[in-house]
């Protein structure tokens, strides 16, 4: 990728995965405002937490994932060269995958929860195991790629001896 391309691109890339983790932490925050025990309150937090989950979450999860494997694939760190990026792509792919698999379930409870009886919304709680779960994994991932740490795969391994043999090749004598 040309510089500026790729200036762009990160910047994409870090707005959906800022996005995401920001997203994270509002979810929290609607989360345990579902526990309080106010009908209301519940129903309210488990209907925005819908919203936030499919219209925010998804998108920017998406958004996170796509960018990542295009500044992978554009940049000199590739997607397999290196431990760190293999490993930050394979978490923010499960990551995602969860999220996707776990939305359902929360537009049924959401579903559930508007229509519920106010004595049994205690039943519901607030979807704080994985939104806590979620922000853990999402600041892991950021601690890596922001400290990037070394260790070459095989195939980096090998790619970087071919290009050394190629520039030590190319040099005239």
């Amino acid at each position: 990728m040309s510089p500026p391309i790729r200036r762009f691109a990160l910047s994409v890339h870090l707005t959906c995965s800022v996005g995401w983790v920001g997203a994270v932490i509002a979810y929290i925050g609607l989360g345990v405002a579902a526990t309080n025990g106010d009908t209301e309150t519940t129903r309210g937090a488990w209907t925005a937490m819908e919203i936030v989950g499919w219209y925010v979450l998804v998108p920017m999860a998406l958004g996170s994932w796509a960018t990542g494997l295009v500044m992978s694939l554009g940049s000199r760190w590739g997607l397999f060269r290196h431990y760190w990026v293999v490993f930050s792509f394979v978490l923010t792919t499960l990551a995602t995958a969860i999220l996707i698999v776990h939305m359902p379930d929360v537009s049924s409870v959401a579903d559930a929860v508007a229509t519920a009886n106010p004595g049994d919304l205690d039943q519901y709680g607030g979807d704080l195991f994985h939104a806590v779960l979620a922000l853990v994994l999402l600041l892991f991932i950021q601690v890596l790629n922001l400290y990037k740490p070394t260790g070459l795969t095989p195939y980096g391994w090998r790619k970087a001896q071919r290009e050394r043999t190629t520039r030590t090749s190319a040099t005239p004598v």
